[in-house]
């Protein structure tokens, strides 16, 4: 019992001073797994067996080939062309937050901020108006699409690693209709939503020049890893590593392809600075604190209170779940809680004897769109309300919740009941 109830406070302890220190995160949740290993909660010949290389990998080799291909300026032309085909402000919010969120599908979430962002500003300046309104749905719509693709969102990375899941899987799951489509039935009635708050704003615009791409290699590079990663999903015997070994290895001919364009150094070292190297060490030391608190029994004991609470019903358990992470999701940071939650998950339906799979998928679209219900929920909320608040506009809570409160209960809604028909 009490070295249980040690792990548990070591967890919780690490959990709060994530949250107090955010710049300090990678080093807290390092620290706590040095002393899980330590103190032998953490065996130390089982801790790197709990770090998931794969998916650390996938992570790395995604952000180097995106940093490339923003770099390249290709979805700054196709955001350009967009424009030319929308006749006014309103559907061109809409059109741009669509945009976003398909980029975002295989892109970063803050990096297709950073890249559609200026459009809307752009947009804003000529025509006079304010561009909060714009540059807040662009941010919520890249934060629904993360969890519709494989690559599309750290958390979907993790999920995919710890269910097995390759990418094909979440389009068509187990003979159903995976995520991808309950994210797209969200993503229209949301765009729906979007067309309701804005319609207002029917000043037409102009498209302005279109912007020069400077190569196109990235993006080969970049529709190379999503169809490998889609032939590494059919064919049988791949290495349990093979998507991360995909993702890296074409990061590297791209890196590689960049230096000796510019003919510099610079050409490799450019695309490397931009892999989150913050995100990973954090993944990899929660991975040996999830390890620890399994060992001391924490997870068991945890889905063991849920299926108590649930009284062994599966709807009332997923209905916690989802809802549960869409609140926590909306003032905690998504991927500690997803990679927290996945083994808990797991031990809940192992406990009741069912299939995970409606658990899982619960609680990717509960934690990654909860996120849309604050500002301070989702990292490429904060990047937007940067890039607002650089250009001299100050968003208020009010202003963000106007479009992020209705914008989720859109969003998650309707994947709710989609999971309950196909998984319950």
């Amino acid at each position: 019992m009490f070295p249980m109830l040690y792990a548990l406070l070591l967890f919780v302890a690490t959990y709060v001073l994530m949250l107090a220190f955010s710049k300090w995160r990678p080093w807290i949740a390092l620290a706590s797994a040095a002393v899980f290993i330590a103190s032998g909660m953490l065996p130390f010949e089982k801790a790197i067996g709990y770090v998931d290389f794969n998916v650390l990998l996938m992570i790395a080799g995604t952000m180097g080939t995106v940093a490339l291909m923003i770099e390249s300026k290709m979805p700054a032309l196709m955001a350009d062309i967009i424009i030319e085909e929308v006749p006014n402000v309103k559907w061109a919010i809409v059109t741009l937050s669509l945009f976003a969120g398909i980029v975002s599908a295989f892109i970063d979430n803050v990096a297709t901020v950073l890249m559609i962002a200026p459009i809307a500003l752009a947009i804003a300046k000529r025509l006079g108006i304010s561009p909060v309104g714009m540059i807040i749905a662009i941010a919520v719509s890249s934060n629904l699409q993360g969890a519709a693709t494989l690559v599309g969102d750290t958390t979907s990375i993790l999920l995919g690693g710890y269910a097995g899941m390759n990418f094909l899987d979440f389009f068509w799951y187990q003979g159903k209709p995976g995520i991808f489509f309950a994210v797209e039935m969200g993503a229209l009635l949301s765009a729906g939503l979007l067309l309701i708050l804005f319609r207002k704003d029917s000043q037409p615009v102009k498209a302005s020049q279109r912007t020069v791409v400077t190569d196109y290699v990235p993006t080969v590079l970049m529709l190379g890893t999503v169809v490998l990663l889609i032939v590494a999903s059919v064919l049988p015997g791949m290495p349990e590593m093979i998507n991360g070994i995909i993702c890296v290895s074409l990061m590297v001919i791209g890196v590689l392809y960049n230096m000796i364009r510019k003919r510099s150094v610079k050409g490799l070292i450019e695309p490397l600075k931009e892999i989150d190297l913050q995100t990973i060490l954090l993944l990899f030391g929660l991975f040996m604190v999830v390890g620890g608190i399994t060992e001391m029994g924490v997870v068991d004991a945890v889905a063991n209170l849920f299926t108590k609470i649930g009284g062994g019903s599966v709807f009332i358990i997923y209905t916690l779940i989802v809802w549960m992470s869409v609140l926590l999701s909306a003032f905690i940071d998504n991927i500690p809680y997803v990679a927290t939650m996945l083994p808990v998950t797991q031990g809940i339906a192992a406990a009741m004897g069912v299939d995970p799979t409606l658990f899982y998928f619960g609680l990717l679209s509960g934690a990654t769109l909860g996120g849309n219900l604050t500002p301070i929920g989702a990292s490429a909320n904060i990047t937007g309300i940067g890039i607002l608040r650089k250009e001299g506009y100050t968003v208020k809570n009010s202003d963000f919740m106007r479009i992020g409160i209705p914008f989720t209960l859109a969003a998650v809604i309707p994947a709710y009941f989609y999971f309950l028909i196909f998984y319950a």
